[in-house]
């Protein structure tokens, strides 16, 4: 007979794929936050714990009608919990919730009432995920670790000097699902062996090491000069941005020999591009002469793309099944891109308190077999605090209210 863990369900069970795993979510901002959504999607039941009126990021912009949609966005399908982790009496029951929960995912600075080593006498198969900002636990976020990666230095036009910062805090996003990966690991191993696992995740260490699978170290080491900057060509291969008649812009992607041809062909430049490389000695269906001879390239391609429209562009390179795609604002993506609306299944049209109807996405990963979960709502902050310390912990309302004189918890009016 086999013994199925908290999270796992039986074959064509139909059941959410992490349906019965709880987790306790005490955290800041977007590694931890996005983790737990994404169990959450999953099927997980999350209780996020905050203080009393919020934390941190509780009314991080962007903001709408006084609400964060940025806490809406990271924190849907979850619920709150506020208990004031200041006092002894909030820590304790800060603590039992972990323990009865028996997962645990944070990035606060570490604390002896919640340590794992601590919490693990009273519940030994406890997994908890602790994410800090740099291996020796010192402070760091996305972006002090992406300037220190040397992105910076290789981003924007090559004639800016200086270090150019991207906005997508691409190394908590990582790091939010190496987070993920984790626990999920961990919840199959207490399954098969009954042990917990103690799960220690660093920012720096989540970012360099994917610098590492990409080549950069090693580039570093063993070549003599540095990587400069292209703008927007595509190291290594044939890539760029194009203008067009009416004042849009789109993206053109050669990786491989076929894209190529495809590209040529759409464009009707055979007879140009053959030019090219008769003046080189050069066959450009291989990747590395395309990123070489790239500026005759694109001399040759640009004058195309700007004697059309958009429509004539996007016609011509879908008919030759060229990879492009149009540079879109977050606004155009939403009035044009289908892959942005309810036709997605990815998406549902969700009323957010205090927001009204938003468009939210539900998890990425389509599990056939298992139901999937569909975009949740967001909580007002502290609104599941009474429930959850009931159903988990059995306090009683007296309890409860107890805990609002003394300032634990808010006040039923205060929630």
């Amino acid at each position: 007979m086999t013994t199925q863990g908290p999270g796992l369900t039986t074959p064509g069970s139909r059941r959410p794929v992490l349906r019965g795993l709880r987790v306790v979510e005490v955290s800041a901002f977007v590694a931890a936050p996005l983790a737990a959504a994404t169990l959450v999607e999953l099927g997980a039941d999350v209780v996020r714990v905050d203080p009393p009126g919020g934390g941190v990021d509780s009314r991080r912009w962007p903001v709408h009608n006084g609400r964060s949609l940025y806490w809406t966005g990271l924190n849907q399908g979850k619920r709150s919990v506020n208990i004031d982790m200041r006092t002894s009496r909030g820590q304790q029951l800060v603590a039992d919730l972990i323990v009865s929960a028996g997962t645990c995912i944070t990035n606060l600075p570490p604390a002896d009432w919640m340590n794992y080593r601590t919490l693990r006498t009273r519940r030994p198969d406890l997994v908890m995920a602790t994410i800090s900002g740099n291996g020796d636990g010192t402070v760091a976020v996305d972006y002090t670790i992406n300037a220190a990666l040397g992105f910076p230095w290789v981003t924007g036009p090559r004639t800016v000097e200086g270090p150019v910062n991207h906005v997508l805090p691409a190394w908590d996003l990582l790091t939010a699902q190496t987070t993920v990966t984790a626990v999920i690991t961990a919840e199959l191993h207490r399954a098969r062996t009954g042990e917990g696992s103690n799960l220690k995740i660093a920012l720096a260490d989540v970012a360099l090491s994917a610098v590492a699978h990409l080549g950069l170290i090693a580039e570093a080491q063993l070549d003599q000069n540095p990587r400069g900057r292209f703008g927007n060509d595509v190291f290594g291969t044939y890539g760029r941005d194009f203008a067009t008649a009416d004042g849009r812009h789109v993206v053109v992607i050669a990786l491989t020999r076929r894209q190529w041809r495809s590209l040529v062909d759409a464009t009707e430049t055979r007879a140009e591009m053959a030019e090219v490389e008769k003046q080189h000695a050069a066959d450009l269906g291989d990747e590395a002469r395309r990123w070489e001879l790239r500026e005759a390239i694109s001399a040759i391609l640009a004058p195309w793309f700007k004697a059309r429209t958009f429509k004539q562009i996007r016609s011509a390179l879908d008919a030759h099944a060229v990879l492009w795609g149009p540079y879109q604002t977050f606004k155009q993506m939403l009035a044009e891109d289908p892959r942005a609306s309810p036709r997605n299944p990815l998406f549902a049209q969700v009323v957010q308190p205090g927001l009204g109807e938003v468009l939210t996405a539900a998890s990425p990963i389509f599990v056939e077999s298992a139901e999937r979960v569909p975009p949740g709502v967001a909580p007002a902050m502290g609104e599941h605090t009474r429930d959850v310390l009931q159903d988990w912990l059995g306090l009683t309302h007296s309890d409860l209210d107890d805990l609002a004189t003394n300032g634990v918890i808010a006040r039923v009016s205060e929630g």
